[in-house]
């Protein structure tokens, strides 16, 4: 077992998410089941971080796509928010703890990582501080909960890298992603819009501000979906449009490049498959962030 100073504690349960173990995997439950199963099973993911108030039910319909059975690790790459970063990161701990049980890390893949002269570690109290892996942690653990002690987690912290870095880490987590024992989990929330995030961008033409910040937002999804990664990053700079796991859902974009380069029999199909807001935007005066869903499928030529 792992003394405390080698597990990094629920930092936000009892403030993001519920504390209590029973009441949490009810919750995380009843989002599971309301959420239609429609892209499956998914290799990869994309969902939100914000509290569970505002984007636990829109996470289940990520997670509805993902089926347990035969998955050994579960790659969770989120954004740094609150530590500057120009690399990706590992954890400095060994394991995770959630309101529902302990994930371990996986330390053989985290050598084969550090081996690479890529990755940082981070401090505990860096780890402890940021959100955007550890708000996966409970669905992870609830999705997975059938293959309990015999799963590890991968989580990476993804900092304010290049398009060349970008690169690099897609092209070194390629591998990662052809197994189809890996399932790769994306920590972003999409726009966050109004005054205080510095962010007012509005279409007039697209109706109130709510609907314009949504066609937004699908802009970007469908460039996503289309695994269209240069339009993205044009889209972006375009734009500014403020999604903070753009550095994440890119590493992903480049590793399903450079996976479909090296297997061109392999197909890969993202699709969306929720979209929620925090609240509707009706005035410059408010604000409100974005969240949305997807699931990643891959499938092999039999050629």
């Amino acid at each position: 077992m792992a003394s405390r100073s080698q597990s990094r504690t629920a930092s936000h349960a009892g403030s993001w998410y519920d504390a209590d173990g029973a009441v949490l995997s009810s919750k995380l439950k009843g989002w599971l089941s309301n959420a239609t199963e429609s892209h499956a099973p998914a290799r990869a993911i994309i969902a939100p971080h914000a509290g569970y108030s505002y984007c636990g039910e829109c996470g289940g319909f990520a997670y509805r796509q993902v089926k347990p059975h035969g998955i050994k690790r579960v790659f969770i790459l989120g954004p740094s928010h609150h530590f500057h970063l120009r690399k990706c990161a590992l954890s400095a701990m060994q394991v995770y703890d959630t309101p529902l049980y302990t994930l371990q890390i996986d330390q053989q893949v985290y050598s084969e990582l550090h081996g690479t002269g890529k990755f940082d570690v981070m401090s505990k109290d860096v780890d402890e501080a940021e959100h955007s892996i550890e708000m996966h942690l409970p669905y992870v653990a609830q999705v997975m909960e059938s293959c309990k002690g015999n799963f590890t987690i991968v989580p990476i912290m993804v900092g304010n890298v290049s398009p060349q870095s970008e690169r690099e880490y897609g092209r070194l987590l390629a591998p990662y992603l052809a197994d189809k024992e890996n399932l790769f989990v994306i920590s972003s929330d999409f726009c966050h819009w109004g005054s205080r995030f510095q962010y007012t961008r509005y279409d007039e033409s697209k109706g109130k501000i709510y609907q314009s910040i949504e066609h937004l937002d699908r802009q970007g999804m469908e460039l996503i979906e289309k695994l269209n990664t240069q339009e993205f990053y044009t889209y972006l700079n375009q734009t500014e449009n403020t999604i903070c796991g753009r550095h994440p859902i890119l590493v992903l974009l480049h590793t399903i490049e450079a996976l479909i380069a090296k297997s061109p029999g392999t197909k890969a199909v993202m699709k969306f498959t929720q979209y929620a807001q925090s609240s509707k935007v009706q005035s410059m005066r408010d604000s409100s962030v974005s969240y949305a869903s997807a699931a990643l499928v891959l499938t092999e030529s039999e050629t």
